[in-house]
């Protein structure tokens, strides 16, 4: 059973939720650069100081899912069918949650995947917060496999430097499904 959420919590909750929210729809109408952390607290009606108490920087507000995404994968991994391996069951995770507009139930998800790829400085933002979940992906991996740590730290990297790759595709499922295979089964020079 969970415990309740006092009602500080609720608010705080609140708050930063109101924050990205108004983040995001000054983004997408006025574009990342032209919008200010003033702009958004503004929006948001709470101080700059009030914003930055709930977010690090400009481009946090833009990704506020990061402990999701790290809990996911985890679970993607841990929660496996029998008989499925750890890279096919990433690369299956990977292809639902990191291709294309289909996989929110907001209509903004595609200006919101267009603004990122876009814009420098969220792009970039959003490799490093992704890659960040190297640690706990590897960890999970020898949990469940008992393989040595550095081939899980690899598996783990390459995993998720497999979206990277595909964000330059011209076929993003392809490439990771590519990356998958070669994950899964090694380099077969042809």
């Amino acid at each position: 059973m969970t415990e309740p959420i006092g009602r500080r919590e609720r608010k705080k909750a609140a708050t930063r939720q109101s924050l990205a929210e108004a983040a995001l729809s000054l983004f997408l109408e006025h574009g990342y650069d032209q919008v200010t952390l003033r702009d958004i607290a503004e929006a948001a009606d709470v101080s700059t100081t009030t914003l930055l108490k709930h977010f690090p920087g400009k481009e946090a507000l833009v990704f506020d899912e990061e402990a999701d995404q790290e809990a996911h994968l985890v679970a993607a991994v841990r929660d496996r069918a029998p008989g499925r391996s750890v890279p096919q069951a990433l690369c299956a995770h990977i292809k639902r949650t990191r291709i294309g507009a289909g996989n929110s139930g907001d209509p903004r998800f595609g200006s919101f995947v267009e603004l990122v790829r876009n814009t420098p400085a969220l792009s970039e933002y959003a490799h490093r917060m992704w890659i960040r979940h190297q640690g706990a992906l590897a960890r999970a991996i020898a949990d469940e496999t008992g393989a040595d740590d550095l081939r899980c730290t690899a598996l783990a990297r390459f995993a998720l430097e497999a979206s990277a790759l595909a964000d330059g595709a011209d076929d993003r499922e392809r490439a990771i499904g590519v990356a998958f295979d070669l994950l899964e089964h090694g380099w077969n020079a042809p």
